[in-house]
């Protein structure tokens, strides 16, 4: 296929630039083989210098490509759902493809997806190198963050939840409650959204003018297993914790395990919120409590962006609203609490029951 001659004039300024030929320039613009990672990297530079996005491209195929870090955990299902709801109601489908870490997509997959040339793409708790961003662009291929792992550079689309926000709710709960010895089992403490989550807990505490106990706040890794050992060690204490928030729902199943093997009765004993609000949250003895994350409609709005420009260059960054779901998890404490301490402001606008009714105060609990 013959280029148009400010296009061919172009590539050759570049190949001159870069000190390769326009066959290499092809190359790198075609996302082949046969180019060091260096020489790929000064020629995708001088693409970006020129504002250069390639004519001539086969047609965009009808897909959009969902990128996952690790497709183990359980919410993962729940974000695809919302991308392929969307996604087929306008006749498209859904490339699911897993790999890279929290900074970037693996090297390879880069060459899959110039192959592939999907509408856009959306990487979940991941960020993109700067090489692999000024890929996708020569080659006009739009990208969206969903739960990104760190803070995005400015301009760049993502969509997150309000985790500051979902904190406050559960430790506000159980603040009103009466519990005043809450540990927090977070998330790991590189990632974005456990940073916040931890500081809503700490602004509730704060807020009720209640002391932060350091010793109260350990750092898991988002599953099972380390929810298990983390609760164990706090429960082992003398002066053992009456309510745990955990910070997403796979560490509270690790709460419930370990209460078990502590001979403890949840909620009569020990308290437990979680955070997702995944569907095993209502399967669970007793139901959990926990703050609900609008996986779904992340993935919706992720892909909403990937269809209209537009919205990702008027509002490149979406936070979707947090609601704490009251089940039957938490209680009062069975412990005397003192009483001499200020009460927790609560704000009943923002909780809701499995019913979405207002949940009842814990005056009227009883």
């Amino acid at each position: 296929m013959l280029l148009p001659v400010d296009e061919r004039s172009t590539l050759s300024r570049i190949a001159a630039d870069a000190e390769v030929s326009t066959s290499t320039v092809s190359k790198v613009l075609n996302g082949r083989t046969g180019v060091s990672d260096a020489t790929r990297a000064r020629v995708e530079a001088l693409l970006h210098r020129h504002g250069y996005q390639r004519r001539g491209l086969r047609d965009t195929a009808p897909l959009i490509e969902l990128v996952f870090v690790r497709y183990t955990t359980a919410w993962a299902p729940e974000i695809q759902l919302g991308v392929q709801q969307l996604a087929r109601a306008r006749g498209l489908g859904v490339v699911v493809t897993e790999g890279g870490n929290r900074s970037s997509p693996g090297p390879e997959w880069l060459d899959g997806v110039v192959q592939r040339n999907p509408l856009g793409v959306i990487l979940v708790s991941s960020g993109i190198s700067s090489p692999q961003e000024r890929q996708l662009h020569a080659r006009g291929i739009p990208y969206v963050l969903v739960d990104p792992a760190g803070d995005p550079a400015p301009g760049v689309p993502a969509v997150g939840s309000a985790n500051w926000n979902g904190g406050m709710l559960a430790t506000r709960h159980l603040l009103a409650l009466g519990h005043r010895r809450i540990a927090v089992i977070g998330g790991p403490s590189r990632l974005m959204c456990s940073r916040a989550r931890l500081a809503g807990y700490r602004s509730a505490l704060d807020e009720a003018g209640i002391a932060v106990d350091e010793q109260l706040i350990v750092e898991g890794d988002f599953e099972r297993d380390s929810g298990l050992q983390l609760a164990t060690r706090l429960l082992d204490r003398l002066d053992r914790p009456t309510a745990i928030f955990a910070c997403n729902d796979l560490m509270a199943l690790g709460v419930y395990e370990a209460a078990r093997l502590a001979g403890l009765s949840i909620p009569d004993d020990l308290s437990v919120v979680g955070y997702d609000d995944l569907n095993v949250a209502g399967w669970l003895g007793p139901p959990l409590t926990t703050v609900r994350q609008p996986l779904k409609e992340m993935g919706q709005q992720a892909t909403q962006i990937i269809l209209d420009v537009d919205l990702a260059e008027r509002t490149p960054r979406v936070d979707l609203a947090t609601d704490l779901i009251v089940r039957s998890s938490t209680a009062e404490p069975a412990t005397a609490v003192d009483r001499t301490q200020p009460a927790a402001p609560r704000s009943d606008s923002s909780i809701v029951t499995e019913i979405g009714s207002p949940a009842p105060s814990p005056s009227s609990a009883s």
